[in-house]
């Protein structure tokens, strides 16, 4: 019927006054004709006749002519192609049906098809939507040229229509169905999990395994994956909640991943892993701060950590040395015993952070006791040593235990002079003094205020973020063993504080650098920035030592890769990768610390439920008279067109819709008689009414 063109003609009426008043009209005149039938008036007929040739004069009968052209129906077969749609050989098999599919509707008489793909952005959709896809495709086409859709498919599809009546407008719908009936899937679902902990803390989660009801094993073995690539598994029962429980590391956002193993024959392991997303909050930070003798500066470091709430502070002035002369008796000399045993060996450990602030050497605190305060930083602890003249001297805190994990030495030189703290190289990108100052950071005399005193130090180990006098240390921060130390080369940092020459941003600094030293990741200078934006996903390093960093990016279906961090103009270490799949992206560098971030939705619906299936589908397909098939059963259906059916579908054949559509080309419309001749008939009427009861009178 391609191209069939046809002409149609049909009176149509166009009245001189409104319908109303027509037909009030025609009540009157019916009125006054019974009137005279009753009382056996003669020419009754002949007045009926005129009078209905007056009510059709006005209802102006016309002649419409339509020029009519056949016109196709439109058939819409949409194409998923989400993520759940590139497991097992789904997409070689789409393919194929989609190759069918466009040659043999092709071939139909009448019939334009319109393919689409589905979801828009598959790649960043957490959720399969074939419908909203149809709507738009469907939206420019007349309700009586629609022949049908064709969904082609997975079946986990997540925007199927609740209300049966309205598919109607879609025509019958088909599904090609691309899975496998007989596919095996296990998947780990976090059931419960908190969304904020106490850093050091233990916190529960809740997740369950689950499988497909094909999978005989009762159990399964389940690894959480850290951070620091220290593994936890676990045998399990599959199909039962779980709860496991661990301590968070770290503030801020703690990611660990969950992973379940797969089973043979799997179609995805995508599913099998997922993430615990955790907030960590530090509860009370425990400070043991250590002062020598008192100084201008001395309340700065005080006044910093009190002030802040979440901060416990222990501190403790050494008032006197136990060589001074007074005469004040010993029990007004002091309230209570300075607590070695309870500070420095049996609540050591309890401390986040020590520090020393102008200590130096005396016979008050035992000598073992900073053999205790070393080991204490080798097993994770912090040490933060603040130099005063002391440290130049044979009295310095250097020559204990704690000197073997001090980043610099004294020469035994302390500097009087003026001068301006300057950023190093690496501390104008390491996060503690980045951005302190903007001139400092480019490299230009900082707009903070100058010092009057700096210790002479000489760098063993650690990285120099800050210089001061003739180039010399001024803050270095090292790494020993598992915990860190700080150490200033000057105690004037008060003067920053006091305002003088403008000060500058002490408290800052201090918080930056004491936040360095609980480990937090923002300002982990080694640490990987992952960031996520659209669907690329960024990696960066502050490493200044390295020119290039090899890493291990797992992907969510368990793929590796390998992925190259290279110097860019900012100075960072840094690579951007495009994201292809959604879940939980591992990267892992050579010391295996491990760093994940998700992309996409958590647990997406798109990996939650994988399996093929009709469930969802069937009821659309049956009240819209359509059909499933099973790809794996038949590979190449056949398609024919139906003007009507009870079912437009077969055992291995699917039927559209012919709805013998046209589109009008033109239309002509001309008067069913002109006026002259409307006129001359009623004349003649009336007269020949006229004539005829003159003639009975």
């Amino acid at each position: 019927m391609d191209g069939f063109s046809d002409t149609i003609m049909r009176v149509h009426f166009e009245p001189f006054f409104a319908i109303e008043w027509i037909a009030a009209l025609c009540v009157i005149i019916v009125a006054m004709l019974a009137i005279s039938a009753i009382q056996h008036r003669g020419g009754i007929i002949l007045r009926g006749i005129a009078a209905a040739l007056f009510i059709l004069a006005l209802l102006n009968p016309s002649l419409l002519q339509k020029q009519r052209e056949a016109v196709k129906d439109v058939a819409v077969l949409v194409v998923d192609e989400s993520m759940s749609q590139r497991v097992g050989n789904r997409e070689a098999r789409t393919q194929e049906a989609l190759a069918h599919a466009r040659d043999a509707i092709g071939d139909l008489e009448n019939i334009e098809l319109r393919i689409v793909n589905a979801p828009e952005n598959a790649a960043l959709s957490p959720e399969t939507f074939l419908f909203d896809a149809l709507d738009r495709e469907f939206a420019d086409v007349p309700q009586n040229r629609r022949a049908g859709s064709i969904l082609l498919t997975d079946g986990q599809v997540h925007d199927v229509p609740k209300n049966l009546e309205s598919i109607e407008s879609y025509g019958p719908i088909h599904v090609l169905l691309t899975g496998d009936k007989d596919e095996k899937d296990r998947r780990i679902d976090v059931v419960q999990n908190p969304a904020y902990g106490i850093v050091g803390d233990r916190v529960k989660v809740t997740y369950k395994v689950s499988q497909s009801d094909n999978i005989d094993a009762q159990s399964a073995t389940v690894t959480l994956n850290r951070f620091d690539g220290k593994p936890q598994v676990f045998d399990v029962q599959v199909d039962n909640e779980q709860e496991i429980e661990f301590a968070l590391e770290h503030a801020g956002e703690n990611i660990f991943e969950l992973s379940v193993e797969g089973v043979e024959g799997e179609i995805t392991e995508a599913n099998n892993r997922t993430a615990i997303r955790i907030n960590g909050v530090r509860d009370r930070l425990k400070v043991l701060l250590v002062s020598g003798q008192p100084h201008a500066g001395g309340r700065t470091w005080r006044d910093l950590l009190t002030s802040d709430p979440g901060v416990d502070l222990v501190h403790f002035t050494i008032l006197r040395e136990p060589e001074k002369l007074d005469a004040t008796p010993q029990n007004e000399l002091a309230l209570i015993a300075f607590p070695f045993r309870e500070l420095f060996e049996v609540k050591l450990y309890d401390f986040d952070l020590i520090v020393f602030d102008r200590y130096k050497l005396n016979r008050i605190l035992p000598q073992h006791y900073f053999d205790n305060i070393a080991s204490y930083v080798k097993k994770g602890g912090a040490l933060l040593e603040a130099s005063g003249p002391s440290f130049a001297g044979e009295n310095s805190i250097f020559y204990t235990d704690i000197g073997t994990i001090l980043p610099a030495t004294p020469d035994g030189e302390i500097i009087s002079a003026v001068f301006k703290p300057q950023l190093s190289k690496l501390g104008r990108t390491h996060p503690v003094t980045e951005g302190l100052d903007p001139l400092a950071s480019a490299g230009q005399e900082p707009s903070w205020g100058a010092w009057l005193r700096q210790v002479s130090l000489q760098t063993r180990t650690g990285d120099t973020l800050m210089t001061g006098h003739d180039e010399k240390p001024l803050l270095i921060l090292d790494r020993v063993g598992e915990g860190r130390v700080a150490q200033f080369g000057s105690d004037h940092i008060w003067l920053w504080s006091r305002g003088y020459d403008g000060g500058g941003p002490h408290a800052e600094l201090l918080r930056r650098t004491v936040h360095w030293l609980m480990k937090e990741p923002a300002l982990d200078e080694k640490a990987l920035n992952i960031s996520v934006s659209g669907n690329v996903i960024r990696v960066r390093s502050r490493d200044a030592k390295a020119e290039e960093l090899a890493l291990t990016m797992t992907k969510p279906n368990g793929a590796n890769e390998e992925i190259l961090l290279t110097r860019g103009e900012n100075g960072f270490l840094e690579i951007s990768v495009t994201a292809d799949q959604l879940g939980i992206y591992a990267f892992t560098d050579a010391d295996g610390i491990k760093r994940f971030v998700i992309f996409g939705e958590q647990n997406p619906p798109e990996l939650r439920d994988i399996l093929s299936t009709q469930e969802k589908l069937s009821p659309i397909t049956q009240a819209s008279k359509g059909d499933i098939i099973w790809l794996e059963d038949v590979a190449k259906p056949s398609f024919r067109t139906l003007s009507r059916a009870t079912r437009f579908a077969g055992r291995d054949w699917l039927g559209l819709k012919s709805n013998n559509a046209f589109s009008v080309k033109s239309v002509e419309s001309r008067a069913l008689l002109p006026s002259w001749a409307w006129l001359v008939l009623l004349t003649g009427v009336l007269v020949s009414a006229w004539w005829r009861e003159g003639r009975r009178r």
